[in-house]
């Protein structure tokens, strides 16, 4: 049995990729290069572009986890980051030729052969979406992440962390096994509201000083910690509920096994 890291760069289009996305991909391919297994490994990118839509799915899969950002542009960028691992350097790079990137009907997802104990794959996605774009994110094992949208937003993950910086819009988020952090920006929540909920993680929460919600967090085992005095009705236990500036949305973010951070930026 073989020990390699083979890494390759793909190019489906001709779009120019935002600096965020070449160095993510960069990083990617470096770490496939550096990553000593036992088995053989083979790792590449592929672009593709696609026309700005209304609303967007991109499902991670069985191992794959999926960012997405928002920007001032009118398509979808999309960089899919193909990892496949076999006993061969070949059949390292064969398996990784048969994986497809399915972008059809508003969905992108990824197809490809059988694992088993000898050979597997896996599909994460780097994606540049218009700011309004909506967004149903789903993985299995695997974080999902937002930055720089306001929109309908659907998240869900078994195995990995929901992460959310300067979103609004009506957002729902789930994980079993993994933390949950919010950065939030300007002085309020635009849109109906937040609500992120973890199983078994931590709950982060960063705050602008002058930001106006209704803010519900809390937890049933694990710390809870407020960095700064809020008013509360009854006494401080490990559920809170409090008004922040003026009021507006409620922005939830709870956990039941897990410490719970809130800070102001």
């Amino acid at each position: 049995m073989r020990r390699a890291a083979l890494a390759s760069l793909l190019v489906v289009c001709a779009v120019p990729i935002a600096r965020a996305q070449t160095d993510r991909a960069a990083r990617f391919l470096d770490n496939c290069q550096r990553n000593d297994r036992r088995r053989a490994r083979f790792c590449e990118t592929r672009n593709v572009t696609l026309a700005a839509l209304r609303s967007l799915t991109v499902d991670g899969r069985e191992n794959g986890g999926v960012t997405v950002r928002g920007s001032d542009r009118n398509d979808i960028q999309v960089v899919a980051m193909i990892q496949a691992e076999a006993e061969t350097d070949a059949d390292a790079v064969a398996i990784a030729k048969q994986v497809a990137i399915d972008s059809n009907g508003g969905s992108i997802g990824a197809s490809g052969p059988a694992r088993n104990d000898g050979q597997s794959w896996s599909v994460s996605y780097e994606v540049l979406v218009p700011r309004t774009t909506d967004l149903s994110l789903l993985a299995r094992n695997g974080g999902l992440s937002v930055e720089g949208v306001s929109s309908q937003m659907d998240l869900e993950t078994t195995n990995g962390g929901i992460n959310l910086t300067d979103v609004d819009g009506n957002v729902r988020g789930i994980t079993s096994n993994g933390g949950v952090t919010v950065s939030l920006s300007g002085d309020r929540w635009r849109g109906t509201g937040l609500d992120v909920r973890t199983t078994n993680g931590g709950v982060h929460l960063n705050v602008p000083a002058n930001y106006s919600a209704m803010l519900e967090t809390g937890t049933v085992n694990g710390h809870l910690d407020v960095g700064f005095p809020i008013t509360v009705q009854g006494s401080l236990d490990r559920r809170i509920s409090t008004r922040l500036g003026a009021g507006g949305a409620t922005i939830r973010a709870t956990t039941t096994n897990g410490g719970v951070s809130v800070r102001r930026r």
